[in-house]
């Protein structure tokens, strides 16, 4: 199933309607329902599901965006949070999308699970790829530095989110809509690689809790030198819920058009993705329609709509 994601254009409409027209004009007649949109997109999007006009793939946690907030903010409350509210507010909003998702026959509903409150590392070691410093000394002792730090603090920050999966996997079943875990950018983010082993691990015998593989954001660890993205895709594909598909510009700049930035061996790993599953293109705002329409054939010469 091939989808695409309402972040590339939910910003730029006043009506939800506009939205699906919009994407099915060029050429997708599914999408996933992202963070960030309005509420008051809401019912143009019911209208278009009831209708036939568009299928829904599944949606990004939260959805729709907090009313609180004025910009697509979706780490504004975080499971790890160590204000009790955050953590509550992030639960609320979690259950009332998962309640969208059922009214919309969604397959899935995206996770972030939070952070670990360390220094800006990612920040710091990108700009050295960009400088010309990877695997330095200078790059490897900070980058140690960081995967220290970063270790030692973490258990009380991957226990609350486990807590907070545990409960969302209740809701999950509830509403008959399973949750999926996704890769994260930045090390900071929870999970790491081998978190989120252990997070699949404590839940294997959940159907309601999976795995949702973000190629931009493995390939942005992997220039990184943090991880081999075939290697991890490899050891995570039976807990594969679905993906997010994008092109990263090296090293860092991601949610390009795929195929258009040549930062990701799709030949290389797009015949591990599990068949049947969803893969949604996740695309910057920023980049341009008719590159997005030129891209999409080449995509299925070459992949189908896997």
């Amino acid at each position: 199933m091939l989808s695409f994601s309402t972040c590339w254009n939910s910003q730029r409409h006043t009506e939800g309607e506009h939205i699906v027209h919009e994407i099915r004009a060029m050429g997708f007649d599914t999408i996933e329902i992202s963070h960030g949109l309005k509420v008051s997109l809401l019912p143009g999007l019911q209208k278009a599901f009831r209708e036939g006009q568009i299928k829904v793939s599944g949606l990004h946690n939260f959805c729709p965006s907090p009313v609180e907030l004025m910009i697509d903010a979706p780490d504004a409350y975080e499971f790890t949070s160590h204000r009790p509210h955050e953590r509550e507010r992030a639960m609320s909003l979690t259950l009332k999308t998962l309640e969208f998702a059922e009214q919309f026959e969604a397959r899935y509903v995206v996770l972030h699970l939070g952070s670990v409150p360390v220094k800006k590392y990612t920040s710091m070691l990108e700009k050295m790829l960009l400088a010309g410093q990877l695997n330095t000394r200078d790059y490897i002792r900070l980058k140690l530095e960081f995967v220290q730090a970063r270790e030692q603090a973490a258990p009380l920050y991957v226990q609350r989110a486990r807590e907070a999966v545990s409960q969302i996997a209740e809701k999950a079943k509830a509403v008959g809509v399973p949750v999926a875990i996704e890769s994260r950018s930045h090390y900071e983010q929870v999970p790491t690689e081998e978190e989120m082993l252990g997070l699949l691990s404590y839940f294997k015998d959940n159907p309601w809790v999976g795995y949702w593989h973000d190629f931009g954001h493995v390939q942005r660890k992997a220039n990184l030198g943090l991880l081999d993205h075939e290697t991890w895709l490899r050891s995570v594909r039976s807990h594969w819920l679905g993906c997010h598909l994008h092109d990263v510009e090296w090293p860092h700049r991601d949610h390009r058009v795929p195929l258009t930035a040549g930062g990701v061996d799709f030949d290389t790993l797009m015949p591990l993705v599990p068949r049947g599953r969803p893969v949604v293109w996740e695309i910057s705002s920023r980049r341009r329609k008719q590159t997005i329409i030129e891209a999409l054939p080449k995509w299925r010469e070459r992949f189908g709509d896997v």
